[in-house]
């Protein structure tokens, strides 16, 4: 049954990007991360169609999702494959396992017509500091499996297994913050160095996820202008090289690690890079556009880094944005898409890095809900006091993160504020009527509720909402359940 499924999936994907024509744009092998951390994804084969139709030549997942994976088949888009944190152990404890993985996740896509499968990523950022050592003990030897069994299925010489790494993984020291002075961190640096000399080894790149964003959101004092591109701030100058952006001397700052690694010319990637649009004061449109359009001209014109100049291989980080991901690092977290939830370009750019700004191609066909909002009943003033205890509920189970200091909702009132939680629960719960009450608080209209410049989403119809209908059923019954408890405690 899942087989057929598939297979219808992959015949549709085909029938999408037969209706949109080849060659929808270039974007001169730019790559993309597609991740799935949605309540209501998007059919795979339609997000499929949008790669194709924006020249769109790699995606980054992270996972291998059989569903997800099939609808790329028999497209040209290169495809990194990716084996989550909570499987490394599974993987290092055992070749076997790491062989059944290549071939059920690997082998099984990799034929003709099939998949174009590049890499596979072992783990995802496994070694930030936040996870306290976790996966240090697993993330080597579950590499050495993935690679070995790659090898063993004939396929290694072409498909290398790599670990996607955040920047955190090196650093220079505070009191001489330049890239020549940088090196591993002291509590990885062992195993930092058998890494990367068996990707070395091996003939995989390192992957290195740069974020400019988070230099800014996590320094009041970080200069804005080394954010980007611009060349507008005050340089950095480190033996006579100079620094004009954040993302050159971060790059720089690992190349210098890699050389005291002894392997100087191991080929890096950007895994991740990218600029949130909501969520924060220094996530918005006009922010992102302005990263996004230095970065890819700088991709285009293959100026690369002082110390590595030319091309450079780099992964957009998003394609769409994710209303599940953590908000534990900023409410930004779940807004890093050039696309919007359901498929929308956010704001016109040039993927070829040309300068021709143009406006992306969105998904097509997506299915949305009945029009229609849950907002506050201004009639139930009487239980105002039952207010708080229901939007902190609303919120717990939806995003309600534009609301946030400087988000795109933040000028709301407090009965918008109250309107746009209701709301969001109301269609994170697929508008089922008993999620529109709140002991009474709440009421359904058909009239637009976005108000002044804030956007009340309608949900769309989700990927797998025709094949889990049931199970929805009894989680919005319990979900109900659970408000009437909190709103009458």
């Amino acid at each position: 049954m899942a087989r057929a499924l598939i297979a219808a999936w992959a015949a549709t994907y085909i029938a999408l990007v037969s209706s949109f024509g080849v060659g929808g744009g270039s974007g001169v092998g730019i790559g993309v991360n597609w991740g799935t951390m949605m309540s209501h994804p998007m059919h795979p084969a339609t997000v499929a169609a949008m790669l194709h139709s924006n020249g769109i030549a790699k995606v980054k997942l992270f996972d291998a999702d059989p569903w997800t994976v099939a609808a790329l088949a028999g497209s040209a888009v290169e495809a990194m494959l990716a084996i989550p944190n909570d499987q490394l152990a599974r993987v290092a404890a055992s070749y076997d396992h790491a062989r059944q993985w290549v071939k059920h996740n690997v082998s099984n896509h990799d034929h003709d017509g099939g998949v174009r499968i590049k890499y596979v990523a072992v783990g995802n950022e496994p070694l930030l500091k936040s996870y306290n050592g976790s996966f240090t003990t697993t993330i080597f030897p579950a590499l050495k499996n993935i690679q070995r069994a790659l090898d063993e299925a004939g396929v290694g010489r072409r498909i290398k297994a790599t670990v996607p790494l955040n920047a955190d993984v090196y650093n220079s020291p505070a009191d001489d913050p330049v890239p020549s002075s940088g090196n591993f961190r002291s509590d990885i640096r062992p195993l930092m160095v058998d890494i990367v000399r068996f990707l070395n080894s091996s003939g995989a790149p390192f992957t290195v996820n740069i974020y400019p964003f988070l230099s800014l959101y996590q320094n009041p004092n970080f200069p804005v202008e080394f954010a980007f591109f611009d060349g507008g701030g005050k340089p950095v100058y480190d033996n006579g090289v100079e620094y004009t952006n954040v993302f050159d001397a971060n790059f720089d700052t690992l190349v210098w690690s890699l050389q005291k690694a002894g392997v100087p010319d191991l080929k890096v990637i950007v895994g991740e890079v990218g600029w949130p649009t909501d969520g924060d004061k220094n996530a918005n449109v006009k922010l992102a556009k302005k990263f996004f359009d230095g970065l890819l001209k700088k991709i285009a014109r293959k100026e690369g880094t002082p110390l590595r100049p030319g091309d450079m291989e780099v992964y957009i980080f998003a394609l769409i944005d994710e209303n599940q991901k953590s908000v534990q690092p900023g409410n930004f977290e779940r807004h890093w898409g050039i696309f919007t939830y359901d498929g929308k370009p956010k704001f016109p750019m040039d993927l070829t890095g040309e300068g021709r700004d143009k406006i992306l191609v969105g998904a097509a066909g997506v299915k949305y809900l009945p029009s229609q909002w849950c907002v506050l009943n201004e009639d139930a003033s009487n239980r105002y006091k039952n207010v708080p205890a229901s939007v902190n509920y609303a919120c717990s189970n939806a995003d309600c993160t534009p609301l946030g200091y400087g988000s795109s909702c933040n000028g709301l009132s407090k009965k918008g504020n109250i309107s746009y939680a209701f709301n969001m629960y109301f269609q994170m719960m697929d508008q089922d009527v008993r999620a529109c009450d709140f002991g009474g608080l709440a009421k359904i209209t058909t009239e637009n509720a976005s108000q002044g410049g804030c956007l009340f989403p309608i949900q769309i119809l989700s990927a797998g909402e025709r094949t889990a209908s049931g199970a929805g059923s009894f989680r919005i019954l319990l979900a109900v359940v659970m408000v009437s408890v909190v709103v009458f405690v």
